[in-house]
């Protein structure tokens, strides 16, 4: 079986969680004893490029293309089955990002090919059989998944796998694929990204907040210590209703879903919805007044304590740790 895998790039550059899926493919490819094959899309230097050989990758397919500066879901899916048809792939990986998650669905139809989305560990292929563990009910469960197609489409979940650096050589080869007006009917006109210094999809530390914050005044201490952290911001669906903070921080089963390595959650009771975004965090630390509140049940760590006390000591100790 030969690997393919696409990575996302944004602006130019690659994130950690493509990193992460050209190590988790590479680690399937020597499995299958074949060589890994990624597939870009966008103006990419060559330096960025050859990045992805650090991770496992020795070969890359990099699509230039003016008409796909931008995103566009049915146009991508086109091109990357284009390329698995190409390099005679059998199974493709991509990461099971937002973009992720729109692209996966649409390529295994056009390769009529088995699926497995949130993918959280290599495949088992012991008597035969494909076996892949997922997650499931909106992280809350593991599946195990069976494929029996002859193309396989695998999607990684975020910091499931973790990045690993092989030092592979590697060679870029220009791949022009047609691309067809039908696949324009739908087109992102404008993107706007939010401002955070750490992005939330891909932050490996996240500070979260909710109502126990009493109001968007109060959000000063939540940015302070996430700054100290080096983490990302978040917030409960109520507080992005009440418009306290951005919709783009607004983690849960109708936000963003996460799965960072340590999780603070402050004044945040932890109701079966935002759970349901956060679950697959490494470790959860729950900040909350209420000793009976929800998220003590799921947390690693709890302190039962009131957020305007217990925050600021936090600050200060971190303060004193990196002084």
């Amino acid at each position: 079986m030969s690997v393919l895998v696409y990575i996302e790039q944004v602006e130019g550059k690659f994130k950690k969680s493509g990193f992460e899926a050209v190590s988790y493919a590479k680690a399937l490819a020597t499995a299958q004893g074949t060589n890994l094959t990624a597939i870009t899309i966008g103006n990419i230097e060559e330096n960025e490029l050859k990045e992805l050989g650090k991770y496992g990758a020795s070969k890359i397919l990099n699509v230039n293309n003016e008409q796909l500066k931008n995103f566009v879901n049915q146009a991508y899916a086109s091109v990357i089955a284009e390329a698995v048809n190409k390099e005679g792939a059998d199974i493709l990986v991509l990461s099971n990002s937002f973009s992720g998650r729109g692209l996966a669905p649409r390529i295994a139809v056009k390769l009529k090919a088995g699926l497995v989305d949130g993918a959280v560990a290599l495949p088992e292929t012991d008597g035969g059989k494909f076996l892949i563990r997922k997650t499931a009910f909106s992280g809350k469960a593991f599946a195990v998944t069976e494929l029996t197609s002859a193309k396989k489409v695998i999607a990684l979940m975020p910091n499931a796998f973790g990045v690993k650096e092989v030092n592979e050589d590697v060679t870029i080869e220009t791949f022009a694929p047609e691309v067809k007006a039908n696949d324009f009917s739908a087109i992102v006109k404008e993107i706007v990204r939010a401002t955070d210094k750490v992005s939330l999809p891909d932050a490996e530390i996240v500070v979260s907040a909710g109502r126990g914050l009493k109001g968007p005044e109060n959000w000063g201490m939540i940015e302070e210590l996430a700054e100290l952290l080096g983490a990302a911001t978040a917030c409960s669906k109520p507080v992005s209703d009440a418009d306290w903070r951005p919709h783009s921080e607004h983690v849960g089963q109708t936000g963003i879903s996460i799965s960072p390595n340590l999780y603070i959650a402050v004044g945040i009771s932890g109701a079966i919805q935002h759970l349901a975004g956060i679950s697959s965090s490494k470790v959860i630390v729950v900040i909350n007044k209420d000793p009976e509140a929800p998220f003590f049940k799921v947390a690693d760590y709890g302190i039962v304590g009131d957020a305007f006390e217990v925050v600021p000591q936090l600050i200060e100790a971190l303060k004193v740790h990196k002084g």
